[in-house]
C-alpha cells in the first residue's frame, strides 16, 4: 500500500513526546523512512538515549515542556533551523493521572497543561507555517479512548483527551478548506499500549496490550488510507466492541440515559446484551 506523501525520504518528522513509549516507536519507524527526526521531550538525558537508537542520519533533540507555548515556539525555530521544513508533525506528549471531579486539583492542572494544552500549543507554533510550505504534510494529534467513553476514574484526564479529539476535528475541518492545502490531520486513538506511562510498576506486557510498534504501524496503514479517526485495538478490544461503546455513549444523550450509563448498575444486563448483538458494526 502507498505512504501518506509525508512520509519521504530527506523530509522531517517532529515527535513532541518522543523519548519514550508511542512517540519513540514513531520516531524509528520515521527514521526507517529516510527521515530527519527532531524529538522534543523533558528530559535531556532521555533525549540522549532515544536519538542513540535511531538510524536516522539527522536528529535533533530539543528539551520542550509543551505546556509552554514560549518553549514550543522555540522548538519550531530549531527544527527550521536546523532542517528547513517539517513534514510531519506529532504531537503526541502526555503525563497521567489527573483526578476526578473534585480531587487532586494540583494534578489536574499539570495534565491539563501537557495533555490538552500542549497539543494546543503545537498546533498554533507550527500549523501556519506547515501549510506555508506547499508540501504533502501531516499533523498527527494523539488522543485516546478515554477521551470519547470517558469511563469513571480520571475526569481530568478524560477532558484532555475529549479536548484533544474537538481540536483536531476542527483543525481538519480548516485545512481541507484551504484551497491548495496539502496538510493532513489526523487523529490517533490508541487501545490499550504497554509504555512507561501505563506500565503502573509492571515489567512485562500484558496479554491484552500492544506495543508501541505495533500502534505505529496501524498509525501508518491508516494514514496511507486516509483515515482521519485512528482508532486502534489491542488484544482484548476489537474494533467492533470499540464501535458499540462509542454508540452506547453517543445514545446516552439521544435516549437520556443517566451520565456513564454503561457503568451504571442499572445498565449492566443491557449493555452486556448490547456488545452480543449479530449484526456487526462495520468501519
Amino acid at each position: 500500500m502507498p505512504q501518506h506523501p509525508a512520509f519521504a525520504e530527506g523530509r522531517t518528522a517532529v515527535i513532541t513526546g518522543g523519548a519514550s513509549g508511542i512517540g519513540l516507536a514513531a520516531a524509528k519507524r520515521f527514521a526507517a523512512f529516510g527521515m530527519k527526526i527532531c524529538l522534543a521531550d523533558l528530559s535531556q538525558e532521555a533525549l540522549d538515549r532515544a536519538a542513540e537508537q535511531l538510524s536516522a542520519a539527522s536528529v535533533l533533540t530539543v528539551p520542550t515542556d509543551v505546556s509552554k507555548m514560549e518553549e514550543v515556539q522555540r522548538l519550531k525555530e530549531r527544527v527550521y533551523a536546523d532542517f528547513g521544513e517539517v513534514a510531519v508533525l506529532m504531537n503526541n506528549a502526555g503525563t497521567s493521572p489527573g483526578g476526578g471531579p473534585w480531587d487532586h486539583y494540583e494534578r489536574w492542572q499539570r495534565v491539563l497543561s501537557v495533555n490538552l494544552w500542549g497539543v494546543i500549543n503545537g498546533v498554533h507554533a507550527f500549523t501556519q507555517a506547515i501549510i506555508d510550505q506547499g508540501t504533502p504534510c501531516a499533523i498527527v494529534n494523539t488522543g485516546s479512548k478515554q477521551g470519547i467513553t470517558c469511563p469513571p476514574g480520571d475526569t481530568a484526564y478524560n477532558i484532555t483527551k475529549a479536548g484533544v479529539k474537538v481540536l483536531t476535528e476542527g483543525l481538519a475541518h480548516a485545512l481541507r478548506n484551504i484551497a491548495g492545502c496539502q496538510v493532513t490531520a489526523h487523529l490517533l486513538v490508541p487501545g490499550s499500549t504497554f509504555t512507561g506511562m501505563t506500565a503502573r510498576g509492571r515489567t512485562e506486557k500484558p496479554p491484552g496490550s500492544w506495543t508501541p510498534e505495533q500502534v505505529v504501524d496501524f498509525m501508518v496503514a491508516a494514514m496511507a488510507a486516509g483515515d482521519f479517526y485512528i482508532i486502534c485495538p489491542d488484544n482484548d478490544v476489537t474494533r467492533d466492541i470499540d464501535n458499540r461503546r462509542i454508540l452506547w455513549a453517543a445514545e446516552d444523550i439521544i435516549r437520556n440515559r443517566p451520565a456513564l450509563s454503561r457503568w451504571h448498575p442499572d445498565y449492566t444486563e443491557e449493555f452486556a446484551e448490547f456488545l452480543t448483538l449479530d449484526a456487526p458494526f462495520r468501519r
